[in-house]
């Protein structure tokens, strides 16, 4: 039986999944079983933060799963503590942190948070939470709900209630009544096609929810952790989240999530909780990963690489006008918006052919997540293929 045939026949069948088989990994190249190199512009969906196989982050991983994996959160976990301090220090925001060990995980978190806040706070209970259309917040039953794509509720319901989905920023103000407890929001969607947020739309958003107690949640379980540049999109926008969703790159490749939240007290002893959420192994990888992308960006090295990638892909949706729109995005969170009529599938099966890795993002749009430590080099060389699968087409 071939690995594949094994998959097929083992393993249920959700993903369409792209049967190459990759063996191992050097920062933003990827090796296949026969030996082919791939650049790697998608670091497992903004997971791979610092790079497949770093030696610092590997080392910490194997330190520490030679000392303890995990006790559980009924007792003291020392990096946890120093992971909690390290959030707040960096993102600058006086918060305490709940960890969990996914985005879903920690937007269920958020939305527990809000409901609770909705039925302490105020005279009448409040558990409405307004979404974005196009937003994806997750796949568990009540995330899922929050996520405001109406094809991706099929099959699964009866849902909790409490959900609505404004169109864009402005709708919001529409949605909001009596009962509405929280706004919750991506400054960048992700899976809604590399889409960012008008940033003076939110600063007033934020000032608005403010003035009526409503609660402000900004999801950034993708956004989060550097990959827009600064250590969270909402340093970026320059607001002040009531609560804040982390997971994908805090790990580097590790499983964990976040909810950090300047309501300290909101939640108190019993009323949530996670068997793994937090434990050493996850902790004390993100503690490496955090010290390393902190070195990145004060070297200058983050946001010079972040130049000259966004530099490159506004020139290939110039020089590829027939194929592209424009250029999209923040940081190393970015998108090339295909044309219509044009298929996005095509050019980024295109691109695989030539040993490029890039993902889709909405309908049109071709989604670029490299790794934050990705070298010019390895840059140029990404490029160099993406384009040659361009002429082909």
């Amino acid at each position: 039986m071939t690995l594949k045939e094994m998959d097929q026949s083992y393993v249920l069948q959700t993903y369409a999944r792209n049967y190459v088989h990759f063996v191992r990994g050097e920062n933003s190249i990827l090796f296949d079983a026969d030996g082919n190199d791939y650049v790697d512009f998608g670091s497992g969906i903004a997971v791979c933060s610092v790079g497949h196989a770093n030696p610092r982050l590997a080392e910490a991983i194997c330190d520490q799963a030679r000392r303890l994996i995990h006790v559980s959160n009924l007792y003291l976990i020392e990096p946890q503590a120093r992971l909690a301090r390290r959030l707040a220090e960096l993102s600058g925001y006086d918060v305490r942190t709940f960890f969990a060990n996914s985005g879903a995980e920690a937007n269920e978190g958020a939305i527990k948070m809000a409901r609770k806040y909705g039925e302490v706070e105020g005279e009448v209970k409040r558990y409405k939470i307004i979404t974005l259309e196009h937003s994806f917040h997750g796949r568990t039953i009540t995330a899922l709900k929050a996520t405001g794509q109406e094809a991706m509720h099929n099959y699964f319901g009866p849902f909790p209630d409490g959900f609505v989905y404004a169109r864009d920023i402005p709708h919001i103000y529409d949605l909001i009544d009596d009962h509405t407890v929280a706004v919750m929001i991506e400054l960048v969607q992700g899976e809604g096609g590399v889409q960012p947020m008008e940033k003076e739309a939110v600063q007033r958003l934020a000032e608005e929810l403010k003035q009526r107690d409503i609660l402000l949640i900004v999801d950034e379980v993708q956004t989060g952790i550097y990959r827009t540049g600064e250590v969270l999109a909402s340093n970026l926008y320059g607001i002040t989240p009531d609560i804040i969703t982390l997971a994908k790159g805090l790990g580097g490749g590790v499983p964990i999530g976040a909810i950090m939240t300047t309501h300290k007290e909101i939640l108190k002893t019993g009323e949530h909780g996670s068997t793994f959420g937090g434990n050493f192994l996850s902790t004390r990888a993100a503690l490496e990963v955090l010290e390393i992308l902190e070195e990145h960006k004060e070297s200058g090295a983050l946001d010079h690489m972040l130049l000259l990638f966004e530099g490159r892909l506004k020139r290939i949706a110039e020089s590829y006008a027939n194929l592209f729109e424009k250029e999209v995005g923040v940081g190393f969170m970015r998108g090339l918006r295909v044309k219509e009529g044009k298929e996005a599938q095509q050019i980024i099966d295109a691109a695989f052919k030539e040993r490029v890795v890039v993902l889709k993002a909405g309908k049109n749009t071709v989604r670029f997540l490299p790794v934050l430590t990705m070298t010019k080099e390895e840059m140029e060389l990404g490029f160099e293929r993406f384009e040659r699968a361009l002429d082909r087409l």
